[in-house]
């Protein structure tokens, strides 16, 4: 079960070591918005480097022969002042919450909502999903928000498969996190 505990060691895979995150240098339209991105396993943070190194050389931010990424480890401190909201599965609310960050003017209500959160966490729509998400924005499963699209756009998601992502919104929910250390990933 997807949960946000207090201890718990969450991971963040990029092209260089991140000891401070910064909001203003995250991006926008991601799953829950513009924050800061990291998950409980080790292996899709591992994972995610391949992505965070071709966007970085493409940009010129990289030395296009860097070849290793790191993989940068917080410990989260539970606070009652921390207002969290987790999608337990990838359901109907999940998929218009990523839906409605990712594009402009689509479910604007439940965008509005989650501003309330300083962190978001469910599963991740990573790459191998984005396929589909594209196919529901355009409407290729029925009506955006119905109950046939929405059922018909999860089912290709295989939910089961998906791993988790929390989303750090607010400098009040950055605080929640520590540094405890990084390791250098060889990609060859």
């Amino acid at each position: 079960m997807l949960e946000l505990s207090d201890g718990m060691l969450l991971y963040h895979g990029s092209y260089c070591e991140v000891r401070q995150p910064d909001l203003a240098k995250c991006a926008d339209f991601k799953d829950f918005g513009k924050g800061f991105y990291v998950t409980s396993s080790k292996d899709q943070a591992e994972k995610f480097i391949d992505t965070s190194l071709k966007k970085a050389k493409a940009q010129g931010t990289i030395d296009g022969e860097q070849g290793y990424g790191v993989v940068s480890v917080f410990r989260y401190h539970q606070s009652a002042e921390i207002a969290d909201y987790i999608f337990r599965d990838a359901d109907a609310d999940w998929l218009h919450c990523v839906v409605g960050h990712r594009k402009a003017d689509a479910f604007p209500a439940v965008v509005e909502e989650m501003k309330r959160y300083d962190v978001i966490a469910g599963k991740i729509a990573d790459d191998a999903t984005n396929v589909t998400i594209l196919t529901y924005l355009v409407g290729a499963y029925g009506t955006i928000g119905s109950e046939e699209a929405d059922r018909l756009c999860i089912s290709r998601l295989i939910p089961e498969r998906l791993k988790d992502q929390f989303c750090f919104r607010t400098d009040k929910g950055l605080k929640s996190l520590s540094f405890e250390e990084s390791e250098r990933i060889w990609k060859n």
